[in-house]
């Protein structure tokens, strides 16, 4: 079975994200990502329309709090049926633990829990602006791959990471541990405010499990096509 890129469902409201699926087949069963942009305008209901639909889902909210209160947000994120969430690293051990604790008692029983991964780096943030920024004195892979130790060690699944990062993370922790990687360009499209990117081809070479595609595919003349484009790429049928 051919691997589907996550497309990144960056918009405003409801209506365009209607709009947008109306380039694809009613019948097509895509891997969408729901940011904080769309989820704050329209809110769970979002989550529960496009589940309705036959989508699969990655809520991508970034959670960071104390661990009771991420606990308790994931809880009621697992009741919507979501395939993927996340929460931030830099929360710590403990709150990711909280985090698994709340997947899992919110998963109806039988039901599978929710993937869980960690974002470690933004992929817009550079070395200078971590270390500026964050006071994180050491050179980015070491704060990533410190991170991805940490996310499995509280027993998620995997990242949040550049794909240019995936390989180092894999060895630092398991070749079974997730590593989901935005910041994907096919080859000649625009950056954008990405720092860290690669093509789809070149991220399933070093290991990224799962790739988000947003702008190359949203923005596109023809969305559908520059999809399946992709995802031939993506699954080695270029």
């Amino acid at each position: 079975m051919s691997q589907r890129p996550i497309i990144a469902l960056d918009f405003p409201s409801k209506a365009e994200v209607e709009a947008f699926l109306d380039n694809f087949p009613k019948e097509e069963s895509l891997f969408v990502k729901i940011g904080m942009e769309l989820f704050y305008q329209e809110g769970p209901e979002i989550v529960r329309w496009l589940k309705g639909l036959g989508h699969s889902v990655f809520l991508d909210l970034k959670l960071h709090d104390i661990p009771n209160t991420v606990e308790k947000s994931m809880i009621g994120l697992a009741k919507l049926g979501v395939d993927i969430t996340n929460v931030h690293a830099a929360g710590g051990v403990k709150m990711m633990e909280a985090a698994k604790a709340g997947l899992k008692k919110g998963t109806k029983a039988g039901a599978k829990v929710p993937i869980l991964i960690a974002v470690t780096q933004l992929t817009s943030t550079s070395e200078k602006e971590m270390q500026e920024d964050q006071l994180i004195e050491v050179p980015l892979k070491d704060s990533v791959l410190h991170y991805a130790k940490c996310t499995e060690k509280a027993g998620l699944d995997g990242v949040v990471c550049s794909a240019l990062e995936a390989q180092d993370i894999h060895q630092a922790t398991s070749e079974t541990f997730v590593c989901l990687t935005p910041g994907i360009r096919p080859s000649g499209s625009e950056v954008g405010d990405q720092q860290r990117v690669v093509t789809p081809i070149a991220a399933k070479k070093i290991g990224s499990t799962y790739i988000v595609v947003g702008r190359p595919i949203t923005q596109a003349e023809n969305p559908y096509e520059a999809y399946q484009s992709i995802k031939n790429e993506w699954n080695g049928a270029r």
